[in-house]
């Protein structure tokens, strides 16, 4: 399973961000996920919908329709809603 994954320690995102997450996941919305795999690493950016949001080994990640996995510090925007944005 093709998955986003840095080597930095896991850093937890605003639960108001996490809300966004959820609310494509429920409604099966594609969207626009923007990440950095690694902070000094130019940002990524693919499309999908969001199946599934869960947390492996103490990690939250969201999986996408084709099993793309993206560790949720690694987001930079989903859609128009840049992470930096929420507290």
């Amino acid at each position: 399973m093709p998955t986003a994954k840095p080597t930095t320690p896991y850093q937890p995102i605003s639960c108001t961000f996490y809300d966004e997450l959820e609310a494509r996941a429920t409604t099966g919305q594609e969207c626009t996920l923007t990440y950095r795999p690694e902070p000094d690493t130019p940002p990524s950016t693919t499309r999908g919908i969001i199946t599934n949001l869960f947390i492996r080994d103490k990690v939250e990640y969201l999986r996408l329709q084709d099993d793309f996995e993206i560790r949720l510090d690694t987001l930079v925007a989903v859609d128009d809603k840049e992470l930096r944005d929420y507290c």
